[in-house]
C-alpha cells in the first residue's frame, strides 16, 4: 500500500524521500520491522524509537515517522508529524481499513466500575442477537477467542487489529475500557465512539509512571467525551461536571439524584444464605423492577450504566432484567463457596477508593466479622499503601496484610507502609506475608456469619516479583487450603 493512504487523515512534513512510497507493514517495535516496513518512532517511558532509526533503516524499513530529527539513507522517506503517538493511532486505523467504522463503539472510563459494566453491557446486548466483541482490563474477547490483556486500554495499533478481527467475526458493536493513560497516549485517538460513559472519578493513577496531578487525570478523562456521540454520566460523582468541562457530545445522566435521567429508587439489600444482592426500582425515562446478584450501591450504579447504553439499542425491559442477573465477572465480587457457615469472596478492589466503597457495601449487610486480606503493588505511589491501610482498619473487624505484586521491592516493606496507615485507627491486624498462608489463616479462622474479602488480586492469575510473573491465582489457592485443612 501507499505511505498516504495510511496518513490521509494526518498533517504531516515530507522531510525526505516521497509519501507515494510503497510500505509492507506498520511497526513501532523495531525488532518486528521488516523489508518494506514503516516504523513509527514512539518516545517511551522506557525507551524512545526515534534512537532506532538508523537500525530500521539497515533492516530495510522504507519509510519512518519521526517527531524529532533523525539521521536515515536518502533511499528512506521521512515524514515528520507533531506526534508519533497520535500519528500511529490514525495510521493503524487506516492499515486495518477503518474497521471502527463498521460497528458501534461504546467506552468506558472512570476509576472503577469499568470492567464490570463492560460485561453487563456485553450481556444484555448479546440477548437480544448483537455480537459484541470486548477490549478491557481482564481480557479482549473477540468471538470465542480470548485474549489476556496487558494493558486496561492496549497500544492503538493492536486496538485497530483486535477491531478488524471483531468485524472479520461479524461482531456490530465493541465495549472497551478507555483508561485515563490510554487517552492520555492517544491510544484511542480517532475512534468514532458512539456512546461514551462516565462511571466516578477518584484520586488513583497519580504518581511519577501515571498522572503528574488530580487536574491532569480528570483533563485525560474529559477527552473521551470530545470524541463521541454521547455521553453518559454519573450525575452523582462531585467531579461530574469537571470530566465534561468542554465536552462536544450530546449528554444524557444517571444516578440516584432527582436530577438523573435515568435513576434508581427504593434500593433494597437482598440477603438470603450464600446470597448477597440488591433490588430497586428503574425510574425517569425507563419505568421497572429489578434484581442484581451482586450486592451493594455500586452494583446499582453498574447496572444503571449498562441500561442506559441498552436503552439506546431499544432492548426489551424482560432481556435486560434477564441478562442482568446472568452477567458475572471473574474477580469482581465473585463469591467462592468454602462453608456453610461464612461467605468468602474474591475481588479487584486494589486502591483505597474501591476498597472503601466495598467494605462500605459490605458491613450493610451486617455480617458478625467483616476481614479484609490484602497486600499493595510493588513501585507504585506509597500513598495508596497508606490510604488503603486506613480504609481497611477503619472499616473491617480484621485485617490480613499480605503480599501481592511486590514487583521490585521488598514485601515487608510494603507491608510495612500498609501498618503505617492502619496504625492511624484502632483496626485488628495480623501480618502474614506469604498470600497463601494468609488466606488458609483467614478460613481457618472464618467463624460464623463472617463476610472474608480477598482484595487487590481479582482475576489476575500471577505475582509479579523482580520482573518475572510467577503463577498464582486465588482460586486454586483457596483450593489447596481447603485440601490441606481437610487432611488435618
Amino acid at each position: 500500500m501507499k505511505l498516504d493512504k495510511l496518513l490521509e487523515r494526518l498533517d504531516y512534513t515530507v522531510v525526505q524521500g516521497s509519501d507515494s512510497t510503497e510500505v509492507t507493514t506498520l511497526i513501532n517495535d523495531s525488532r518486528k520491522v521488516e523489508e518494506g516496513s514503516v516504523f513509527v518512532c514512539i518516545s517511551g517511558a522506557v525507551s524512545d524509537g526515534h534512537k532506532y532509526a538508523a537500525d530500521v533503516a539497515a533492516k530495510g524499513a522504507a519509510a519512518v515517522v519521526v517527531e524529532k530529527d533523525v539521521e536515515v539513507p536518502e533511499n528512506v522517506t521521512v515524514i515528520k508529524v507533531e506526534d508519533t503517538r497520535y500519528a500511529l493511532a490514525l495510521m493503524s486505523a487506516a492499515y486495518f481499513g477503518y474497521p471502527a467504522d463498521k460497528m458501534k463503539v461504546i467506552g468506558i472510563t472512570g476509576t472503577k466500575g469499568k470492567t464490570t459494566t463492560t460485561y453487563m453491557i456485553k450481556s444484555i446486548l448479546e440477548e437480544t442477537g448483537h455480537k459484541v466483541g470486548l477490549i478491557g482490563t481482564i481480557e479482549a474477547i473477540i468471538g470465542d477467542k480470548k485474549i489476556p490483556s496487558c494493558n486496561t486500554t492496549p497500544e492503538s495499533y493492536t486496538i485497530h487489529k483486535y477491531f478488524a478481527e471483531m468485524v472479520e467475526a461479524g461482531c456490530d458493536c465493541v465495549v472497551m475500557e478507555v483508561s485515563s493513560q490510554g487517552l492520555m497516549l492517544h491510544r484511542t485517538a480517532g475512534i468514532p465512539f458512539e456512546i461514551g460513559i462516565f462511571t466516578n472519578l477518584g484520586r488513583d493513577h497519580i504518581g511519577p509512571n501515571e498522572h503528574k496531578d488530580f487536574d491532569d487525570y480528570k483533563r485525560c478523562k474529559g477527552l473521551l467525551f470530545k470524541q463521541c456521540k454521547l455521553g453518559i454520566a454519573n450525575v452523582d460523582d462531585k467531579y461530574f461536571k469537571d470530566v465534561f468541562e468542554g465536552a462536544t457530545c450530546k449528554v444524557e445522566t444517571f444516578g440516584f439524584s432527582p436530577e438523573a435521567d435515568l435513576r434508581a429508587e427504593n434500593v433494597e439489600l437482598v440477603s438470603r444464605p450464600g446470597y448477597l444482592g440488591v433490588a430497586y426500582h428503574v425510574a425517569g425515562v425507563m419505568d421497572f423492577d429489578v434484581e442484581i446478584d451482586v450486592p451493594g450501591k455500586f452494583s446499582v450504579y453498574n447496572s444503571l450504566t449498562a441500561i442506559s447504553v441498552c436503552r439506546h439499542f431499544q432492548v426489551p425491559v424482560e432481556m435486560i432484567k434477564d441478562a442482568l442477573k446472568k452477567a458475572k465477572v471473574k474477580g469482581r465480587i465473585e463469591m467462592i463457596k468454602v462453608s456453610d457457615d461464612f461467605t468468602l469472596m474474591i475481588d479487584y478492589a486494589h486502591n483505597a477508593m474501591s476498597l472503601e466503597s466495598l467494605l462500605t457495601t459490605l458491613k450493610e449487610y451486617n455480617p458478625k466479622r467483616l476481614v479484609c486480606l490484602f497486600g499493595c503493588g510493588g513501585n507504585r505511589s506509597k500513598d495508596r499503601r497508606f490510604e488503603m491501610g486506613e480504609v481497611s482498619g477503619r472499616l473491617a473487624d480484621l485485617t490480613i496484610i499480605t503480599s501481592d505484586n511486590p514487583r521490585f521491592e521488598e514485601p515487608q516493606d510494603i507491608i510495612n507502609d500498609i501498618k503505617t496507615g492502619i496504625a492511624k485507627t484502632d483496626g485488628k491486624y495480623v501480618e502474614i506475608c506469604d498470600r497463601k498462608e494468609a488466606i488458609k489463616y483467614a478460613i481457618e479462622h472464618g467463624e460464623p456469619g463472617d463476610v472474608i474479602v480477598l482484595a487487590g488480586k481479582g482475576h489476575e492469575d500471577y505475582q509479579e516479583i523482580c520482573g518475572v510473573k510467577h503463577p498464582m491465582d486465588e482460586r486454586v489457592l483457596i483450593k489447596e487450603v481447603l485440601e490441606e485443612l481437610k487432611e488435618k
